[in-house]
């Protein structure tokens, strides 16, 4: 009996391991992977803002999206993110306004304020593209280390997405950190995870 025991606590660790390690190499292709196409709307992911001025994350994913926006990737930006504590500003609101300053006409942006989390985030943005009628396939900006869990998530809330990442580079520790988020969303479901966290 003990014996048995031992070989299943044994098959169900080496299990873990192999589940684990494959979707970090998952999570690590992603990251070098840009797969988009020409959609209804680019969704950018929030990053921190300074009193309302873009974190140098939040620009980057606002200047990748202007790049396919110009491109004519997709007619609609729409920018998310919500506040912390003590913040003036919405990370949407500081989107918007970046954009707006790079040019990208007001008709052609949609604001998400409320998102805490990526879940958040782009299943507000699933419920604004589906008000404006607008459709469901998307191009998400995000880090390139985001990238899988932004895609996993998409498709959880109804949207048919592909991630453009930025050139910002991934650390091991970044990576570690979304696989450990990937595959215990692929379990629970991603929206119970982000109320975990």
């Amino acid at each position: 009996m003990i014996r048995w025991t031992i070989r299943i606590l044994g098959a169900f660790v080496a299990l873990a391991v192999l589940y684990v390690g494959v979707t970090f190499v998952q999570v690590w292709w992603a990251s070098r992977s840009d797969d988009h196409a020409p959609s209804s709307a680019i969704v950018v992911m929030g990053a921190a803002q300074w009193n309302g001025r873009p974190s140098p994350v939040l620009q980057g994913r606002l200047d990748h999206a202007v790049e396919l926006y110009q491109q004519g990737d997709a007619p609609l930006i729409v920018v998310t993110g919500g506040k912390q504590v003590g913040d003036a500003f919405t990370q949407g609101l500081s989107g918007y306004q970046y954009l707006r300053d790079k040019g990208v006409p007001d008709e052609a942006i949609k604001v998400e304020v409320d998102g805490t989390n990526s879940y958040e985030e782009l299943s507000a943005s699933a419920l604004i593209l589906e008000q404006a009628q607008a459709g469901d396939d998307v191009v998400i900006v995000t880090d390139p280390y985001h990238a899988l869990r932004a895609q996993e998530i998409a498709s959880e809330v109804g949207l048919h997405a592909q991630v453009s990442p930025t050139d910002a580079s991934s650390s091991v520790r970044q990576l570690g950190r979304e696989t450990v988020a990937v595959a215990i969303g692929r379990i629970v479901g991603f929206r119970r995870l982000a109320s975990f966290t």
